[in-house]
């Protein structure tokens, strides 16, 4: 199986399931209101922001896939829409959904030669550790998520 194939499958599976960890994005955030998901616990980011978050640099790998500049920046990745009722939280979950896939399909384009090429600019690195570290930092935003569910339910 090639490289940025078996990289597409994990982008997948964080998202949708069928990964080792048994937990992925899709089944965490599975019947949670829009409350619950913008609900603040402590001096936590929301279930929300984190899901922005994680989806807002799928979003911008997506969009150097398809050919476009990397303008994307840190300091707009927690600027959360506002969500006001449950559309607007569906929405969202939508196009991370969509983005994900979209990212996997074109990674799966990939030669894998263009794992070893630098990512837009060599200070940024390789393609693979952009790819791989946008997997890693979804499990790590999936696994605050997965403790703030718990604090709220033990909360209710």
């Amino acid at each position: 199986m090639k490289l940025t194939h078996q990289l597409a499958r994990h982008l997948r599976e964080v998202h949708y399931g069928g990964n080792w960890t048994c937990s992925n994005l899709r089944d965490q955030l599975a019947g949670l209101s829009w409350k619950q998901a913008t609900r603040q616990v402590y001096d936590l980011n929301s279930i929300a922001s984190l899901t922005f978050h994680a989806g807002y640099y799928v979003s911008a790998l997506l969009k150097v896939l398809e050919g476009g500049p990397l303008d994307s920046k840190d300091e707009y990745s927690f600027q959360l829409p506002p969500i006001k009722c449950q559309k607007d939280w569906d929405l969202l979950l939508d196009q991370i959904w969509l983005k994900a896939e979209s990212a996997a399909v074109l990674i799966e384009q990939l030669p894998d030669q263009k794992l070893a090429e630098d990512f837009t600019d060599p200070k940024y690195g390789t393609w693979f550790r952009n790819i791989a570290g946008i997997i890693e930092h979804m499990h790590y935003h999936l696994g605050q998520i997965v403790l703030i569910k718990k604090v709220m339910e033990k909360s209710t």
